[in-house]
């Protein structure tokens, strides 16, 4: 039963959105904001904010589980020695997503994702 499973599918197949939540996450730890559509946004949300709740502590563990779902170690490294930190004294609520106008092309919703 599909009882309390609210994830987005975003019109993917299970391996191509999972490998796109992977990139979207990354260039969030990368850049500190990325600018994508609502849906995307609303979908990598949880996400990300779980991976850092988890990169308070550094331990091996954290360190594996964040280098088996981050594409770079350099991502890895700034979420251990930056991010984590920073939001140690945080419950939660790090992320913020910002609604944009929509696109131009296909007049999609748009939105910037960042971290707080």
């Amino acid at each position: 039963m599909r009882h309390q499973k609210k994830t987005s599918k975003l019109s993917l197949k299970a391996a191509p959105r999972k490998a796109l939540l992977r990139s979207l996450a990354t260039n969030l730890v990368m850049y500190g904001k990325i600018e994508t559509t609502l849906a995307k946004a609303k979908a990598i949300k949880p996400i990300i904010e779980r991976h850092i709740t988890a990169s308070k502590e550094d331990t091996l563990a954290v360190r594996r589980r964040l280098l088996a779902f981050l594409y770079k170690e350099k991502a890895v490294n700034k979420m251990i020695t930056e991010i984590g930190p920073k939001y140690k004294e945080r419950k939660g609520g790090y992320t913020r997503i910002i609604k944009l106008a929509n696109r131009k092309g296909d007049d999609a919703a748009m939105a910037i994702i960042e971290l707080v």
